[in-house]
């Protein structure tokens, strides 16, 4: 269906289209899934965006956004709970201009075609033949080669790869000039599956974060570990997933991409 200024879906039915997609139900999440915050019962356009940001709230009221579909909503399990500084900005915007707040964290990453993971796959070039870690948040794939080359990825081929894919440096470590068969990514803060990820038979990882003790794990254990940056691992999922879900109702989607350095 095309996307058609007049079309309009009710809120609740645009919930239970997401949630049908994602499946929610199948995970243990950090904070709540699916309707955040309630504005119009009808909505015409959606805004789709990495984090729910004051300034992403500010550009969807510009672009005339009646929801906002993103993967880092307001509310995390264990937050202070008080509605002040920051909290109260980005509610009192939204509730001014009467915006839905749609939000889907690992159920956004887990998607199998639309998800975070297979859309960094898929700006990078590879689409996962094997899963590993909690929920199977863990892609994996046959690495092959570069391009125009005669053998398989080296780290440093492939660092630069993802830097170059990406538009933003990364930090590798581990042996640069190791031959890649297997790679695996989760993005986002997924550092910890990094181990997750050498146990499957990981060559190399990819993820959006690096913590203290995945450098020494890199060196050790000789599995490069790339860190391509959190925001600009998880920016393909949103779009996706929000296009997807307003072609069905010939809605309007805009993706807001706020820059973020980590």
């Amino acid at each position: 269906m095309n996307p058609d200024s007049s079309a309009i879906a009710p809120r609740a039915l645009l919930l239970a289209a997401f949630d049908q997609l994602l499946q929610p139900e199948r995970f243990k999440d950090y904070g709540p899934n699916g309707l955040q915050v309630e504005g119009k019962a009808e909505v015409r356009k959606i805004v789709s965006g990495v984090t729910a940001s004051l300034a992403l709230i500010e550009a969807a009221v510009a672009a005339q956004a009646d929801a906002i579909f993103v993967h880092h909503g307001l509310f995390w399990r264990g937050q202070d709970g008080r509605v002040t500084g920051w909290m109260k900005q980005r509610l009192a915007l939204l509730l001014a201009h009467d915006i839905n707040l749609y939000a889907y964290h690992l159920p956004l990453d887990a998607h199998p075609e639309l998800g975070n993971n297979a859309q960094l796959g898929s700006q990078l070039g590879w689409k996962a033949d094997r899963y590993f870690g909690d929920n199977n948040l863990g892609f994996m794939a046959s690495a092959g080669g570069p391009a125009g080359g005669s053998g398989p990825w080296s780290a440093q081929n492939l660092a630069d790869h993802v830097k170059k894919a990406l538009n933003r440096s990364v930090v590798l470590v581990g042996p640069a000039q190791a031959a890649i068969k297997n790679i695996a990514w989760c993005t986002g803060g997924a550092q910890s599956y990094f181990e997750d990820a050498i146990a499957a038979g990981a060559d190399a990882f990819i993820t959006g974060e690096i913590s203290e003790p995945q450098a020494h794990y890199a060196r050790e254990m000789g599995v490069a570990f790339i860190a391509c940056g959190h925001h600009a691992s998880e920016r393909y999922g949103a779009p996706a997933v929000a296009a997807h879900v307003a072609a069905q109702f010939g809605l309007v989607h805009e993706f807001i991409d706020i820059d973020n350095p980590a």
